[in-house]
């Protein structure tokens, strides 16, 4: 059998006792050791500011604090903070001796047959040791080992609880602007719609002694109905989005704590991805990565010391009597002191079985690890792309909505001067209003971008 192959070597470790957890380098990062564009100047790195620091807007932070008090996500995951913990703890004690009071009372009867003088009688003895201890020797490091995945997993889940708190900022945060912007263009399409409302009623006067046809009726009535659409959808999303605000604080929120437009929501702090990727070993959800693989790793140890013998000893000092009211008179004094060993001769194979499922779960581990990392890389090179673009895109569509706000203005006056139709007052009015809505989009686009970025570039609490 393979156990028996360890056997030579069992006399070496019971006297200097080992660890049997292999040693762990952390595994390179597959990515890249730069982001390939410079820093941006100025710009602190997002490690360097809490989210309080990163977020100026008074409203959202307020919003933000409340998610972070209330927040049942949250609140599971500080839970599980504290269950690990706690196992941590109990892996830990049972590196030490276990010290108690035991106390035993024994009673049996004796039958006719086994007693010496053929009359049965009833046997009592009645134990108490003041002192007694229990300990395994942990000369094979299991218990250790235990200990040390014990202490990673508690370390992994506080990551975990880390990267929660970081995320529900960024989504609490991304909630509020996509409420701010849904507001923005709700109060935009009411106010188109009031304008048509205005223009329809002046038409219709108009068409009443003759001035105005019944085409141009028509064609500013059917504005009307789809500024009223635009204004129904945009009502839908804010009632959602407020929603979806409300679910993420763990509360209702008041009126005066939700957004009325983005342009009145104060811009985010700039920050910078700085110039070397190992920024990102940082991040939450990489440390947590990295503590899950060292608990991984210390599995290991644990089922190889498995192979080895257990060895634990149980002793106690105290006193022994048929009476109870004896234990506690001269004479009683009794000890104890039981050493055991087990040791594993023949399992069918499960434990080097065992063996290798740990091995495999630390590669599963290590996969994940650079999976994260590389992950991480990914958001942050997404991000700086994409911030890139949206500052210049957001710049055209400013220059597009002014020009649209010039041709709509030109198509009016040139209608009221009886120069042109009503069509280019309609044409140029719905280009307008669509730009309009675009340009709250790419602000919300940017903004969201942002906060996207400062969560992959490791923002902290």
């Amino acid at each position: 059998m393979k156990t028996l192959k360890l056997l030579p070597v069992l006399g070496l470790l019971l006297a200097t006792g080992c660890n049997l957890t292999p040693k762990l380098d952390r595994p390179a990062a597959p990515v890249p050791p730069d982001w390939g564009r410079p820093a941006q100047e100025g710009a602190p790195q997002a490690a360097a500011l809490n989210w309080k620091e990163y977020i100026t807007d008074p409203g959202m932070r307020t919003v933000i604090q409340i998610a972070l008090d209330h927040n049942l996500d949250l609140r599971a995951a500080a839970l599980n903070v504290e269950k690990a913990q706690a196992t941590y703890r109990i892996q830990r004690g049972n590196i030490l001796p276990t010290v108690g009071v035991q106390g035993t009372s024994t009673n049996y009867r004796v039958s006719e047959r086994q007693a010496s003088d053929g009359q049965a009688y009833v046997y009592r003895q009645n134990t108490a040791y003041a002192v007694g201890v229990s300990w395994e020797l942990d000369f094979f490091g299991r218990l250790r080992s235990l200990k040390d995945q014990a202490l990673n997993t508690y370390l992994a889940t506080e990551q975990a609880h880390q990267a929660t708190q970081i995320s529900l900022v960024a989504t609490v945060a991304q909630a509020y602007l996509q409420c701010a912007a849904d507001a923005e263009c709700l109060a935009l399409a009411q106010s188109t719609l009031e304008a048509h409302k205005a223009t329809l009623d002046m038409q219709g006067k108009s068409y009443e002694v003759g001035v105005a046809s019944e085409l141009d009726l028509k064609q500013t009535q059917s504005q009307v109905e789809s500024a009223q659409v635009e204004e129904a959808r945009y009502k839908r999303l804010v009632a959602l989005d407020r929603n979806a605000l409300d679910l993420l604080a763990g509360q209702s929120l008041s009126a005066n704590l939700l957004p009325l437009d983005l342009s009145r929501v104060q811009e985010l702090k700039d920050v910078s991805a700085g110039l070397s990727s190992q920024a990102l070993l940082g991040r939450p959800d990489i440390l947590m990565a990295e503590y899950q693989l060292k608990a991984a790793n210390a599995n290991i140890g644990v089922a190889r010391a498995a192979f080895f013998p257990s060895i634990s000893l149980t002793s106690g000092l105290g006193a022994m009597s048929s009476e109870v009211s004896g234990l506690f008179q001269s004479g009683s004094r009794t000890w104890l002191f039981t050493p055991t060993m087990q040791m594993p001769l023949f399992s069918g194979g499960s434990l080097w079985a065992n063996l290798k499922v740990s091995k495999v779960s630390k590669e599963i581990a290590v996969a994940d690890y650079q999976k994260a990392i590389q992950t991480g890389f990914r958001e942050v090179a997404d991000g700086l792309v994409t911030r890139e673009s949206l500052v210049d895109q957001v710049k055209a569509q400013q220059a597009l909505v002014a020009s649209l706000d010039t041709a709509h203005k030109l198509a009016k006056a040139r209608y009221e001067a009886g120069m042109d139709g009503y069509l280019n007052v309609l044409v140029t009015q719905r280009s307008l209003f669509s730009a309009q809505q675009a340009l709250v989009a790419t602000r919300l686009a940017q903004q969201t971008n942002q906060i996207t970025l400062y969560k992959a570039l490791g923002g902290r609490l």
